[in-house]
């Protein structure tokens, strides 16, 4: 099998980022983006999807963490909507649950071709330490808008937002897992009945 890797350097005002990945990996990480929760987060989605990522961002934290937090979630969706290419022979759609102590959260994927964005968490405070909870929905926004791929995330019950974060991204990296996976009887074909997504 031919390892699916991309590599995505995006330079703005606001941010350097440096994203390196392999879809078929082990789920190793590298992740320094200057916002340690964040950092915290896409741990789960390396290693729940078992994704090898390296992530160097340098970015204006001194102002806030609004523009790492997107670019880096913009980032790695170029990167994994790189890495996938035009999708022959993968599972397409992907969904898990998870579960952590007294919270549930539910993703759903669908690597579409159109970028869309279901996003239902209530989260119980506004701060995770110093990371603000707003910047999850940014993240995925910026994810979504860039790897042209529909999700739904649902936090179903929850009264930690610790928690919360966590099963949503755990959920969503499980999630991606499956809908990357190669289909062995999908082998050379695009799934879908227009024949390209």
């Amino acid at each position: 099998m031919i390892m699916r890797c991309a590599e995505v350097i995006r330079n703005t005002n606001e941010t350097k980022i440096k994203v390196s990945i392999n879809i078929d990996g082990t789920g190793k990480q590298s992740i320094n983006t200057g916002v340690p929760f964040l950092d915290h987060m896409i741990d789960q989605i390396a290693r729940h999807g078992l994704i090898d990522i390296d992530i160097e961002c340098d970015g204006d934290t001194h102002i806030d963490d609004h523009h790492s937090v997107e670019d880096v979630g913009i980032s790695l969706g170029m990167a994994i909507a790189k890495a996938v290419g035009d999708k022959k022979g993968m599972t397409r759609y992907g969904h898990s649950y998870v579960p952590l102590d007294e919270c549930l959260s539910r993703v759903v994927i669908d690597f579409s071709g159109r970028p869309g964005l279901q996003f239902h968490v209530p989260f119980t405070r506004a701060m995770i330490g110093r990371f603000d909870v707003d910047l999850v929905q940014e993240f995925f926004q910026g994810f979504v808008n860039h790897a042209l791929v529909t999700v739904h995330v649902d936090n179903i019950r929850g009264i930690n937002s610790h928690h919360q974060a966590e099963t949503v991204f755990k959920a969503f990296g499980r999630a991606l897992r499956m809908a990357m996976t190669e289909d062995p009887r999908m082998t050379g074909v695009i799934p879908s009945t227009k024949g390209v997504l």
